[in-house]
């Protein structure tokens, strides 16, 4: 079976909203809401993510940064937005997906998430990946 499909049908059969897999290995699963695990996967794994394979449940703006910076390989989000779908493709990165959205809006559907406006002026993956990390680290030292 391929990464992408062993990853695929990990997420759905254990209602996981990310999991990694690199060659036939399960890297990281998780369910955590947001773009927190997948922040949490790029801490803990770090450049083992180059050539995976990640399948999430959401992938906007901010996660497709994330998944630039880890190089992963292939992506299957079960829903994408235009603009995560737009920066995969210029950085050559297989995906699939199950629904295609406008953009990612935040819990109550009234605005942006807030994740996409974090990493909306960056000019980088790398820049993106410091605004959020920073931002998270942020709202931990709040709790």
């Amino acid at each position: 079976m391929q990464d992408i499909e062993f990853a695929k049908n990990t997420l759905k059969k254990n209602n996981d909203n990310l999991v990694i897999v690199k060659n036939g290995r399960l890297l990281y699963e998780t369910r955590m809401s947001g773009i927190r695990g997948l922040l949490n996967a790029v801490e803990k794994i770090g450049k083992e993510l180059k050539g995976s394979a990640a399948a999430d449940k959401i992938v906007g703006e901010a996660a497709a940064q994330l998944l630039v910076y880890s190089i992963v390989d292939t992506v299957f989000a079960v829903t994408l937005s235009q603009c995560g779908r737009d920066i995969l493709e210029k950085n050559n990165i297989n995906y699939s997906y199950g629904s295609l959205v406008p953009h990612i809006l935040n819990l109550g559907k009234t605005d942006l998430c807030p994740f996409e406006k974090i990493v909306a002026e960056a000019s980088s993956p790398t820049e993106a990946y410091e605004r959020l990390r920073k931002s998270a680290l942020a709202l931990q030292s709040k709790r």
